[in-house]
């Protein structure tokens, strides 16, 4: 494959208006600071001014160059696929300042959406407008996207009896498992810090503590992440009464719930969007996931799980784990393994391969929609409203109240992921049940292992690693 030509600011395709307009924003932004410092852009934002460097490219030379540098190297997850993206168009072609991308970057952290999508929806935005935007967010998604739907395939094409195929994914489980808990931890360092001093907010973190119990109390996540974004709105401006009586009324309602309609059920959790995996049901969970994937893609993860799994029941937990562990190794956004959710439900739905691509498709359109129509709606309105005071504390709270969310599937893959199918023995034969049980341990001494080298190794190929060796190690652990 031949590598994409070189990229000059004297591309002869046109930009479209919002490009044009962004650069010259940009160019009045830089002037004014040029020329007269003491009363610059700088003097309240140091350092946010856009370099002015976007080069002007036609619409086929920006997908392929989207697709060329990110989208097939898009390897070791949202960390690996970010840092990419700025070494590349910040720090090697200088499109715009490294102040400017940081700013950028804040943004897509706190809305929705996987924030290197995002990215490269943004930069094409700025080289060729909102078609240009729309054409860099597609050319990033797509190798992954069709990774993922041939993965799905094959996966189906193997069958769920192989005891060789059954036995690598046995493995894969337990990490992760160990994966999904790093991550907690990961995004948790930085969700419960203070934007102005980078210390850890108490309160952000009771937020997180106080949602995973809730989970545990069946209260429903979207309850809690509401509930907690008021109120921190709430504490920013030191309103501690009405902040204080909302979060002693969350649990006094809760009480009431329990007198009179005893304690909630499981599927209490779950909104109900997709009881069934047609074609409509997939689309709005995708949506819905997409709408509220704040954090990226490890807080899509509980929306789908407890739709598909719990309350639809449309999908085994066991094959849930092993679309998120196959997202963690393709180079794409890890909301890919939704593409995989949709696949495996439309498929078990009537045994159609038909149905089981369209549903692949449909489910990908619904979780990728909202951070398309964020980005595309346009880069600045994001950002007055973002840094409104009161969306942005309570976007805050918000994002301390994931944690928890976050937390809960993780404790939920991670007893799955040791305990393997030992729940569905019960009517088994005993030897099948012994053999059951005796896969508990190898299992977890996986988990600990992939969890110490998660910790230990933070090369954006880890994943990948780990992932193969962990095939290879299920055919000697769970092979009889």
């Amino acid at each position: 494959m031949t590598s994409p030509p070189p990229i000059t600011q004297h591309d002869t395709a046109e930009p479209s208006k919002f490009g044009a307009e962004c650069r010259d924003e940009s160019l009045q932004r830089h002037d004014v600071e040029t020329a007269e410092p003491s009363i610059s852009v700088r003097s309240e934002s140091p350092g946010l001014g856009d370099n002015s460097n976007v080069p002007r490219l036609s619409l086929l030379k920006l997908f392929w160059f989207f697709f060329y540098n990110f989208g097939l190297f898009a390897w070791g997850g949202p960390v690996a696929q970010i840092a990419l993206i700025k070494d590349k168009l910040v720090v090697q072609d200088k499109w715009i300042t490294l102040a400017r991308f940081q700013r950028v970057f804040a943004v897509y952290q706190v809305l929705p959406g996987p924030e290197a999508a995002e990215l490269c929806m943004f930069f094409g935005c700025l080289s060729a407008g909102r078609i240009g935007g729309i054409l860099a967010g597609i050319a990033f998604i797509l190798p992954g996207f069709a990774l993922m739907l041939l993965a799905s395939y094959l996966y189906t094409l193997a069958g769920f009896e192989n005891i060789y195929f059954n036995a690598s994914f046995r493995a894969l489980q337990p990490v992760v498992a160990a994966m999904v808990l790093r991550a907690t931890h990961k995004i948790a360092e930085h969700s419960v810090r203070k934007h102005d001093t980078a210390k850890v907010d108490p309160f952000l973190v009771l937020f997180a503590i106080c949602t995973a119990i809730n989970g545990a109390l069946r209260i429903n996540i979207f309850i809690s992440l509401g509930l907690y974004g008021i109120i921190y709105a709430f504490i920013a401006r030191r309103l501690w009464i009405p902040a204080g009586v909302l979060f002693i009324l969350q649990y006094v309602g809760y009480a009431l719930y329990v007198v009179f309609h005893g304690v909630p059920l499981p599927v209490s959790l779950a909104l109900g969007i997709a009881k069934t995996p047609s074609l409509i049901n997939l689309f709005v969970l995708g949506l819905v996931a997409g709408s509220l994937s704040f954090g990226g893609a490890y807080t899509a993860i509980p929306f789908v799980q407890v739709e598909a799994v719990l309350m639809g029941g449309w999908l085994p937990q066991s094959v849930f784990i092993d679309g998120i562990a196959i997202g963690n190794i393709l180079p794409a956004p890890l909301v890919i393994f939704a593409t995989f959710v949709g696949f495996q439900g439309a498929y078990g739905q009537d045994g159609s391969l038909g149905n089981a691509f369209a549903g692949a498709v449909i489910i990908t359109l619904g979780m990728f929609f909202p951070c398309f129509v964020f980005t595309i709606a346009g880069h600045e309105v994001l950002e007055k409203l973002v840094h409104n005071k009161f969306l942005s504390s309570f976007f805050d709270g918000l994002c301390g109240s994931v944690i928890g969310v976050i937390a809960i599937i993780a404790v939920q893959i991670l007893k799955a992921g040791v305990e393997g199918p030992v729940d569905k023995l019960r009517s088994k034969p005993l030897d099948e049940v012994i053999s059951g049980v005796v896969q508990v341990g190898p299992a977890a001494v996986l988990f600990m292992l992939a969890l110490g080298a998660l910790y230990k190794f933070t090369n954006k190929y880890t994943a990948l690693v780990m992932v193969v060796i962990a095939a290879v190690a299920g055919q000697f652990l769970f092979v009889d």
